[in-house]
């Protein structure tokens, strides 16, 4: 019985502390999350991972085509979010809340092969993170480029901003420029 009030006691105060925070930061998506919503919500997303996914490794070889497919791929679905370089330095990941994590340094990096999986598989709920549940090989050959992302060469960023998805408004004036140079 007392453990029960103890729970029942900690689980209102988590919520006092929750409202008390939405109080005096308001719900807008400009603050940064605080440590406290940082940490809680990896360790909610680490707990939800099931440790069979969670300790698989990358069955996809760490080949320079393996990589290739991964980096074409980022370039034509991540980028948009997370940029081609990985640093989540774009108009959308700039505005979401909590912000695209730069997923060249360790708080990505660090993540197993599985928990990387699962988050792109599955997404994150209560953030931007959509789930991708196409091909499995797809989203593992993903997270081989996701690791090499802190080795990127300015050589694949070129290569992929030429595989970006481009708006109509981008199309049209491509097309324009291409029109000017032929001297139509």
């Amino acid at each position: 019985m007392r453990r029960i009030i103890i729970l029942l006691v900690a689980i209102v105060a988590t919520i006092a502390i929750g409202a008390i925070i939405i109080v005096a930061r308001g719900i807008g998506a400009r603050n940064e999350p605080s440590a406290i919503e940082t940490t809680v919500a990896r360790t909610l997303r680490h707990i939800a991972i099931p440790s069979s996914l969670r300790d698989r490794r990358n069955p996809e070889p760490a080949t320079p085509e393996v990589i290739a497919m991964g980096r074409a791929h980022w370039a034509d679905h991540c980028a948009i979010c997370h940029a081609n370089d990985g640093s989540g330095d774009t108009e959308i990941g700039r505005n979401l809340y909590p912000r695209t994590p730069d997923m060249r340094k360790a708080d990505t990096q660090k993540l197993s092969d599985g928990e990387l999986f699962a988050i792109i598989r599955d997404g994150v709920r209560l953030s931007g993170m959509p789930a991708w549940s196409g091909r499995a090989r797809d989203n593992w050959m993903l997270v081989r480029f996701i690791r090499h992302l802190p080795d990127l060469k300015p050589e694949e960023i070129r290569e992929m901003e030429g595989l970006n998805p481009k708006s109509p408004a981008e199309l049209e004036q491509k097309r324009r420029e291409d029109e000017f140079l032929k001297g139509h």
